[in-house]
């Protein structure tokens, strides 16, 4: 009965707090997750306590990560029920960020204002024995003193960085009869994205009900099969998007995204390509905000590949991105007159998701949720299909040369 209860209050917390911090899907059933339905955090610049009430004992395990200094708690499978003002950031932290990473697992992630470790991490039974408390007290420490506990652990992240290339296979993909299409549904699980202005609704549930509508709509043509990076509410790094769209033998990989500017008034779709140097200055800003997305999910960066100066690599990213610059036409093409477009709408930046060498990559602003009229349209079923069959027209006009060619 007491379990009952707490299921009761944890989804009515999660209806009364918004998105906000709180990434945990209201709609999601609880199952065998625990339920964390409460949560306090006081203190100042030197000691900082957290406390979140869950119904059952949670297992859990800490992670250090530098650049930026981060703790990173690792829980079983949880729902977050808690209003998020609850744990809104203070003392020496500076964000606190917490959700899903897959079906089993979530993930507290307390990104510090200036470094510091945990000196007590314990689940404590409540004295009235209902439900668990896990308690979490941080001190400031040196540098010197964070930069050792990250040192010292014998820590791997979860995700394997990018295998290793090798230049004889980066066609073999290309040569298949079948065309396969990766799309990747951007943030997701403990990273929410953007927040619509008005509705409040994520970019991570936006992003996911674009991808499915056209990975319907392009399966359906002929020799084109559709793969998508997750089809769950589920946390992927960068990297991890490109492994899964390259092991399932993807020749082209599509990310959708739907930002937040601090201008209002700007409106539209845009598509991106990569490049070492951004087109513009909000094309550099939208690039280090979506790049920062491993940071939030408390992904430790990985060590750039020592690849980059292979000449037959260097010579195929160069094609690769001649073939990027295509695709990113053809939408643009598809999409003018149609659809709503921000001046310029094809642009460059260094985004990490666009990295990978042998497959062309475009990124694709579906519109601004800071925007209420895109928003509004953002969150039109009917709106989504018309996008998704222009998109398809777009892959059509792409797509037509290389089968002339025999690719």
């Amino acid at each position: 009965m007491a379990r009952i209860v707490l299921a009761i209050l944890c989804l009515v917390s999660l209806v009364l707090a918004g998105q906000g911090s709180a990434f945990a899907s209201a709609t999601e059933a609880p199952g065998e997750k625990l339920l964390a339905y409460s949560a306090r955090i006081a203190g100042d610049d030197a000691r900082t306590r957290i406390v979140i009430d869950f119904d059952q004992k949670p297992e859990f395990e800490i992670r250090y990560i530098a650049s930026p200094d981060r703790i990173v708690v690792d829980l079983p499978a949880t729902a977050f029920g808690f209003a998020a003002e609850t744990l809104a950031p203070t003392g020496l932290f500076s964000d606190i960020r917490y959700g899903s990473m897959d079906d089993a697992s979530a993930r507290l992630v307390l990104t510090a204002a200036r470094p510091a470790r945990l000196v007590t991490a314990e689940a404590v039974e409540n004295e009235d024995g209902k439900g668990y408390r896990l308690v979490l007290d941080a001190e400031l420490v040196p540098q010197q003193d964070f930069a050792s506990l990250v040192a010292a652990q014998a820590w791997t992240p979860a995700e394997a960085p990018p295998p290793a290339i090798d230049p004889a296979q980066l066609r073999v993909a290309s040569e298949a009869s079948e065309f396969v299409i990766a799309i990747d549904a951007g943030h997701g699980g403990i990273d929410t994205g953007a927040t619509g202005a008005t509705s409040k609704t994520a970019e991570k549930d936006i992003t996911l009900a674009f991808a499915k509508v056209l990975h319907d709509k392009l399966g359906s043509e002929p020799g084109i099969r559709t793969v998508l990076t997750r089809d769950t509410d589920r946390f992927l790094s960068l990297s991890e998007r490109v492994v899964v769209a390259r092991q399932k033998g993807a020749q082209l990989l599509i990310s959708l995204h739907a930002d937040t500017l601090r201008q209002s008034d700007i409106r539209g779709a845009t598509v991106y390509t990569i490049s070492d140097k951004a087109s513009d200055h909000m094309a550099a800003q939208l690039a280090e905000r979506e790049n920062f997305s491993d940071t939030l999910g408390g992904v430790e960066m990985p060590a750039e590949s020592a690849e980059v100066n292979d000449i037959l690599l260097d010579l195929t990213r160069r094609e690769t991105q001649a073939f990027s610059i295509s695709l990113a036409q053809a939408v643009v093409g598809s999409f003018e007159g149609q659809i709503s477009l921000i001046n310029n709408p094809h642009r460059h930046a260094g985004f990490r998701v666009l990295q990978a060498p042998d497959m062309p990559s475009i990124l694709l602003e579906l519109g601004f949720l800071s925007n209420k009229d895109d928003e509004q349209l953002l969150l039109d079923p009917a709106w989504r299909e018309k996008v998704a069959d222009l998109l398809v027209e777009a892959i059509r006009r792409y797509r037509a040369p290389l089968v002339a060619n025999g690719g």
